[in-house]
């Protein structure tokens, strides 16, 4: 019974399989990023990115169809222009990259659905808005796995800066000239997990592997970022297992079950964790007996 239930969808069939690999990849390489987005308080800019990257998408398919290579680069190449873009403007305005970045992302999610819409039909839109992950080939893995090789490489290059940033990123632009580089970095990093997690679960859905571990292992491992990288990537992986099993045996769209997973740890994690909630509303075993006592 337990066999026919975790594994056998798993052995019997290579879909499954392939789709099972393409989650760890997003595991090992978007939640780390995660990780460090909502530690700077930039879970919303990782939101963002996942939409800005749309338009370049669009433009890919209309070139070359459902065309990973073109996708892939026009994705990129969005992605990042509105990266330097919203920082630009920031800069140069004196406004809030925020609100520069809300800006462009409206207009890229805006300007894609309109690009796919021109020649696609409702099919090809959703595939692009919500992905499939069942639907993995071989060259989408090798993506995704180099996605995840380059993203674990290069934060292990910028790891100081990064983690000093996000404790004290004054100090570090007094110190060094690595802040712009850690900044930077991780926008790009950022762009790049988001263009691979495109693939397997659409613009919409590909934010939220990046961030819900994370913002669930904020819970859990409150005070150590390596450990909450840990802790982040292993609910990752386990939603990608557990939404892609409902997906198996209820017919559920395999995408939004794996965001759904991962959103019912992120609960699990804000209800029942130390740090969490429980915290908040709910006395400690300590504080009730001395109000007793005394």
């Amino acid at each position: 019974m337990i066999h026919d239930l975790l594994i056998g969808p798993f052995a019997d069939y290579a879909f499954m399989r392939r789709a099972l690999v393409g989650c760890l990849a997003l595991a090992l390489g978007a939640t780390p990023i995660g990780v460090f987005l909502t530690q700077r308080r930039m879970s919303l800019t990782g939101d963002a990115m996942s939409h800005a990257i749309l338009p370049g998408a669009a433009i890919g398919y209309l070139a070359a169809g459902l065309s990973l290579a073109w996708m892939t680069l026009g994705g990129l190449i969005a992605g990042l222009v509105v990266a330097v873009l919203s920082g630009l403007v920031a800069r140069r305005t004196g406004g809030r990259e925020d609100e520069s970045l809300a800006a462009f992302y409206l207009l890229s999610l805006a300007a894609g659905v309109l690009i796919v819409s021109l020649r696609g039909s409702n099919v090809d839109l959703l595939h692009v808005l919500f992905g499939s992950v069942l639907a993995l080939d071989d060259a989408a893995l090798f993506l995704l796995s180099g996605i995840a090789s380059v993203s674990m490489l290069t934060l292990a290059v910028i790891w100081r800066p990064l983690v000093l940033e996000c404790v004290d990123p004054g100090f570090l632009r007094a110190v060094g000239r690595s802040s712009p580089m850690a900044h930077y970095g991780l926008l790009v990093l950022s762009v790049l997990n988001l263009v691979g997690g495109f693939h397997a679960l659409g613009t919409l859905m590909s934010v939220g592997i990046m961030i819900l571990p994370a913002a669930a292992a904020r819970f859990i491992a409150p005070h150590s970022l390596l450990w909450r990288i840990l802790v982040a990537g292993t609910i990752a992986f386990v939603s990608g297992m557990v939404g892609l099993l409902l997906s198996y045996h209820l017919g559920l769209p395999s995408g939004p079950a794996i965001i759904l997973a991962a959103g019912a740890c992120y609960l699990a994690a804000l209800l029942t964790a130390p740090a969490g909630a429980r915290r908040r509303f709910l006395p400690e075993p300590s504080s009730r007996t001395e109000r007793t006592v005394s």
